[in-house]
């Protein structure tokens, strides 16, 4: 039977994806009533300019005081759509105290702050749900969360970040400088005027926190998360990748230690064999690779950003907690009892593609080899070209400690037969 009196629901942020939101909110309100269980009524929409038209909603449920909204008492969620660190977090507490759920996209306030957050919906008996904040429409976060809750997750290996995706897909199909692919997905409106957030990995890493964290029942934080941005990917990387039957995508990766000790979480561009699931992730589109005991390999793949993929996973997560305040229940809150430490990067081990110029000349290859074989870095192959008096050389490595490789870079650089290092890359997805 089903209740008559709606559940309140204050909206934060009318951008792209809070707009998409109410839409959905408004032109599906029979079927999600239906799935609930009650109606959903849209309460309030607080917004910073609240002379802009936004089709659709009543201009007396429009706000600039967002603290009013989320303090009025008689609002079952809050759907917090406007980003950043404030004042979205003491809105979001704020909503805790007075009696509200909360609905998050805000991947970077939860990469930061998420345990406080988690304790705060727990200490008020509410939910604080946020599959929007990773990935947009995949479902990841609750497969994570619930339906892999009785398994062991081992490795999370994936695309998190449409821009760069897209940004990789043209240089490597089309042979584009990276400049020439970022100003053509600045012109399509993949990539942001200011594309700093995304070309240098900070949005990935902060989704890479939120996996690590949930994979692996430890509180993982931003800073844990080592982080490198794709600015120095050139074209002769992409001849390189391809010699070696790989493609470079920048990728999160958060794995356990190989004792199970310990956990990393680190973002950066990396070549992947082109058999490998994610290397055939093109365009914008976001692909998650999951590796676990039971349950053996999963992939999870689509549209990991845009207004409406973003906001079909806010209104999932809505109805879950809507379904929850009908219950008189919470759903599944955070899960850190693990505790594992989380190794810096200098512990990570993974296979190195580098390209060295090299004098032209008898004995380099020995001096080389000499050095990597001093640093305990095992050499897999080796490819050598040379021509008047100059060579390049390209070494790939069997996997290595990334505090072993950057001893060995360090002590090339120092051979008078090494000109420089043009380029190191890692090689992942074995």
């Amino acid at each position: 039977m089903m209740r008559t009196r709606p559940l309140k629901v204050a909206l934060l942020g009318c951008g792209v994806v809070g707009s998409e939101v109410a839409r959905i909110m408004t032109t599906h309100a029979d079927d999600l009533a239906a799935r609930i269980g009650a109606p959903v009524e849209l309460a309030g929409v607080a917004v910073r300019r609240p002379s802009k038209v936004r089709e659709g909603i009543p201009a007396e449920l429009v706000t600039t005081d967002a603290t009013a909204l989320v303090k009025r008492g008689d609002i079952d969620v809050v759907v917090e759509v406007i980003g950043g660190i404030e004042p979205a977090r003491s809105l979001i507490t704020t909503a805790f105290e007075h009696g509200a759920s909360v609905v998050s996209a805000n991947k970077a306030l939860l990469a930061q702050d998420g345990a406080a957050l988690h304790a705060a919906a727990e200490e008020h008996d509410a939910d604080l749900y946020y599959e929007a904040a990773v990935a947009g429409a995949i479902p990841l976060i609750r497969p994570l969360r619930e339906s892999l809750a009785g398994d062991k997750v081992n490795r999370v290996l994936g695309i998190v970040n449409g821009t760069t995706n897209f940004i990789l897909d043209k240089m490597d199909s089309t042979g584009a400088g990276y400049q020439e692919a970022l100003d053509e997905a600045t012109a399509l409106g993949y990539a942001e005027a200011d594309p700093t957030a995304d070309v240098e990995g900070f949005d990935a890493a902060a989704k890479a926190a939120i996996l690590a964290g949930i994979a692996f029942h430890t509180r993982v934080r931003l800073d844990d998360v080592y982080r490198e941005g794709m600015a120095e990917v050139t074209a002769s990387d992409f001849a390189s990748a391809k010699n070696m039957g790989c493609t470079i995508k920048l990728l999160a990766i958060c794995e356990r230690a190989g004792d199970g000790g310990s956990v990393t979480a680190r973002v950066h561009p990396a070549m992947i064999p082109l058999t490998h699931p994610l290397a055939s992730v093109r365009g914008a589109y976001n692909a998650v690779f999951v590796e676990s005991d039971a349950a053996g390999q999963l992939m999870f793949y689509g549209p990991g950003a845009g207004g409406a993929p973003t906001a079909s996973a806010v209104l999932g997560d809505l109805v879950a907690v809507c379904r929850n305040r009908l219950n008189g229940a919470t759903g599944p809150g955070e899960s850190a009892y693990a505790a594992l430490p989380v190794s810096g990067m200098g512990e990570v081990f993974t296979r190195y593609h580098i390209s060295l110029d090299v004098a032209d000349k008898p004995g380099v290859l020995a001096q080389v080899a000499t050095v990597f074989a001093e640093h305990g870095v095992s050499i897999d192959t080796v490819r050598q070209q040379g021509k008047d008096g100059e060579a390049s050389l390209v070494v790939v490595t069997h996997r290595a400690s990334d505090a072993a490789l950057g001893g060995t870079v360090e002590a090339l650089r120092k051979l008078d037969t090494v000109r420089g290092v043009a380029s190191i890359m890692r090689v992942e997805g074995e």
